[in-house]
């Protein structure tokens, strides 16, 4: 047993049978004598409900992942390379690709036993534009081992990094002169077009910030619900297994008293048929001392 196969196996199972399946497993490293492992496989989270159908999608139609890779990279080239006609080109395809994994994740999680709703349906979209957008989220998403669906921020982070990179600085202005009118209030307005962005860019995180945490509250909840529920599940096994071995008492009980009662009625008769013959006999010993 290595940690990589029990993820592999967990992060398939549904998110209801994750905690059985990983504490057994911990159980049975343990009692292998590898502590360490043990630990390990304790620390594995239970995936989300939208995480789950993310994973789901990874592992039952492996053909569509190279391809979504594939268009994330051209999508980045495209950033950095700012080709306008070829974003639009890509923007299409993009849009047309996620509703299409999306619609069809919706569907594996129907047939795995899970119906969800179209908020997880935007969750694991959401997932998928964050795939587009940066090759790490694209490597965690192909692993298959997503606890949690990924958050896309806004724009390509990668490709915008790179063409800023590459982009050459300014030239300084020559010491000693002065800008001119017209240099000083074309300064001005990027000054204030600058400030203006990192307002808003500032507004943007903080609104990223608080919608993450809404999600992260909102999946908290769902992990709670399906906590729940699974040790629902389990309570009503263990009455459902009580009320089969009680049943099973009351019909050996119910046979007993019939037996019991059969078993009296067969004294009983045997009784009075030995009393009438004690009875007879009797009689017949008084009579001859009567003559």
């Amino acid at each position: 047993m290595d940690l990589d196969a029990v993820a592999d196996e967990l992060y398939g199972l549904r998110p209801e049978e994750f905690v059985a399946a990983r504490d057994r497993h911990a159980r049975d490293a343990r009692e292998a004598g590898d502590q360490s492992l043990a630990r390990e496989i304790r620390a594995l989270r239970r995936p989300s409900l939208a995480a789950w159908v993310g994973n789901l999608l990874v592992r039952r139609k492996p053909e569509e992942v190279q391809p979504l890779l594939g268009l994330g990279e051209q999508l980045r080239r495209a950033h950095r390379e700012l080709d306008g006609e070829q974003l639009r080109k890509l923007a299409r395809r993009q849009n047309e690709v996620i509703g299409a994994l999306g619609r069809q994740a919706r569907e594996l999680a129907a047939r795995a036993g899970h119906a969800v709703g179209e908020g997880v349906q935007r969750e694991v979209e959401e997932t998928l534009h964050a795939v587009l957008a940066d090759p790490r989220a694209a490597r965690e998403w192909a692993a298959g081992r997503l606890v949690k669906p990924l958050v896309s921020t806004a724009g390509f982070p990668a490709a915008d990094a790179a063409r800023l990179a590459s982009r050459p600085a300014p030239a300084a202005p020559e010491k000693g002169k002065p800008p001119r009118g017209k240099d000083r209030g074309a300064d001005a307005e990027r000054r204030r077009h600058l400030a203006e962005a990192r307002r808003k860019a500032r507004e943007a995180e903080r609104e990223l910030r608080a919608r993450a945490q809404d999600a992260d509250a909102a999946a908290r909840a769902v992990d709670g619900a399906v906590a729940r529920s699974a040790e629902a599940d389990e309570r009503v096994g263990e009455l459902r297994e009580r009320l089969r071995q009680a049943e099973e008492e009351q019909r050996r009980a119910r046979a007993g008293v019939q037996d019991a009662r059969e078993r009296a009625r067969q004294a009983a008769r045997a009784a009075r048929e030995a009393r009438r013959r004690a009875e007879t006999a009797a009689a017949q010993v008084e009579r001859p001392a009567a003559g």
